[in-house]
């Protein structure tokens, strides 16, 4: 059941919700109804009661406006002039007389208030005009028509809005003053004064963006510091909103506006970031003093070493390993006391497959031995100091010898391999390739024959004998140990 008007009024009245009772929002109403009735001057009352109730309101004020133009004015001098003419009164020609006429009117039909008449032009010869009329209130209250409280209305609501040939005027004036001075630059140069280095720091690193991307949650961090983080959390590290999606895509747009405002606010700063980056670059680039290490396996010269990356910074390691260009690591295993052991191979990615969760497939394969000379940490995995290992050479008679067992062990390990059974051989074959051929010159790699690494790894020996093995700078002694290990296996 729907409450009348006069009803609801009495309801928040004995509520003493005056607010409600008094609401402008009514009286905007009822003027916009009778102003569709072509009740000019009823409309404007409630339009002017709109304002007396909160002043601020803008749709009274645009009403009030338009019926100011329904009247052929702008002025509301003239709006009273046009009153004072339909209710029979003769309007003088001068201004004086006008005045006069106007005021004499107004003491005699209008109730004890404030008239504020803004700054604008009666007739093309007459004086701008800037009164304010102030009664007492110890005056006569005379009763008056619509009309005159029509034009009071009108007389002060209008007086809160410039016409709008002032407000053309203002604006060109405006423009000419700005373009006459710079203030378009003035002002840019303003605002942006007050931006500062510091707003422009990656709250992850805390330096200056360097290849800034945006979040879909809209944070900005450098490209970097955001990939590590999502190697930990598929969420923005501020707000905490997930992020697999964006994840998935991996499309890292840099943040070009960023760019552009720091290159134009601090260019030297930028310039700085810039040389502070590809020293870094520079320093994951040596292949000799802090090599990052991977901690898992024996690896060997030439033979294949397929990976599975899943830990955050194994992760943080290849995608180093790819930046730089060098696309190179060490590969060494764990040993007891020193986190990784003395000698290792290097391993170079042929390619990497980076899947939806953030793990990878790696193909690398084995180069060259290394021994290691210094360990570290960066980031969360091991580096090294290392020196590069080279077998070796023999001459003249211990060449000779040398080439005579080498051969020997060679055709032992083809008897040993012809011998497995088909089912292991296609295995074998499938993770390590088949038995490479026998080299002309044993002499030719500074790692020595391939077919040996092959056969060490296709042995699956203990990876404190194959790091001994992996070790040993001599082919002799290596095809010694090879020998060994053959003939343990035949007779098993």
């Amino acid at each position: 059941m729907s409450l009348s008007e006069p009803a609801r009024s009495s309801l928040y009245l004995s509520l003493i919700q005056y607010s409600l009772v008094c609401s402008p929002q009514g009286f905007f109403r009822k003027g916009n109804v009778l102003l569709e009735m072509g009740r000019q001057s009823e409309a404007l009352i409630q339009f002017h009661r709109c304002l007396k109730l909160q002043s601020d309101f803008t749709p009274a004020k645009s009403q009030i406006k338009k019926v100011s133009v329904m009247f052929s004015c702008t002025n509301p001098v003239q709006v009273l002039l046009h009153i004072l003419e339909t209710e029979g009164m003769s309007v003088p020609e001068e201004v004086p007389q006008i005045l006069q006429v106007v005021s004499e009117y107004l003491r005699g039909h209008c109730p004890p208030i404030t008239i504020l008449f803004p700054e604008s032009h009666t007739h093309s010869h007459t004086h701008c005009l800037n009164k304010s009329f102030r009664y007492p209130q110890t005056g006569p209250k005379v009763k008056h028509g619509t009309s005159t409280e029509c034009c009071l209305s009108l007389c002060q609501a209008v007086s809160f809005l410039p016409t709008a040939e002032d407000d053309e005027e203002m604006m060109m004036r405006r423009r000419e003053e700005r373009h006459s001075r710079g203030g378009c630059r003035l002002d840019r140069r303003e605002s942006l004064s007050v931006l500062t280095v510091s707003d422009f720091e990656c709250p992850l690193c805390i330096r200056l963006f360097y290849e800034p991307v945006t979040t879909p949650c809209g944070h900005t961090f450098c490209r970097t510091c955001l990939e590590r983080s999502l190697d930990h959390n598929l969420r923005c590290p501020l707000c905490k909103q997930p992020l697999q999606e964006y994840f998935k895509n991996r499309k890292y747009n840099p943040t070009v506006l960023l760019q552009e405002i720091m290159s134009h606010l601090f260019p030297l700063q930028l310039d700085e970031r810039k040389q502070v980056h590809e020293t870094e670059m520079a320093e994951l680039s040596n292949l000799t003093k802090d090599i990052p290490i991977f901690v898992c396996t024996v690896a060997y010269p030439g033979v294949p070493c397929p990976l599975h990356i899943f830990e955050p910074r194994y992760r943080l390691m290849m995608r180093r390993c790819m930046e730089t260009g060098t696309r190179k690591f060490g590969m060494c295993s764990y040993e007891h006391g020193k986190g990784f052991a003395d000698y290792g191979c290097m391993l170079e990615i042929h390619s990497l497959e980076v899947l939806p969760d953030g793990r990878s497939y790696v193909d690398c394969v084995g180069g060259s031995r290394f021994r290691v000379l210094k360990r570290g940490q960066r980031d969360g995995y091991h580096t090294a100091d290392i020196e590069y290992m080279e077998d070796h050479k023999a001459e003249g008679s211990e060449l000779e010898l040398l080439q005579s067992l080498h051969d020997s062990v060679y055709e032992q390990a083809q008897d040993w391999y012809t011998l497995l059974n088909t089912q292991l051989r296609e295995q074998i074959s499938r993770q390590y390739g088949t038995m490479p051929d026998k080299d002309n010159n044993i002499q030719a790699s500074n790692n020595g024959p391939a077919w040996c690494w092959w056969l060490l790894s296709v042995l699956q020996l203990d990876p404190a004998y194959q790091t001994t093995v992996l070790s040993l700078p001599s082919l002799n002694d290596r095809l010694g140990h090879l020998r060994m290990v053959l003939e343990y296996f035949s007779q098993s």
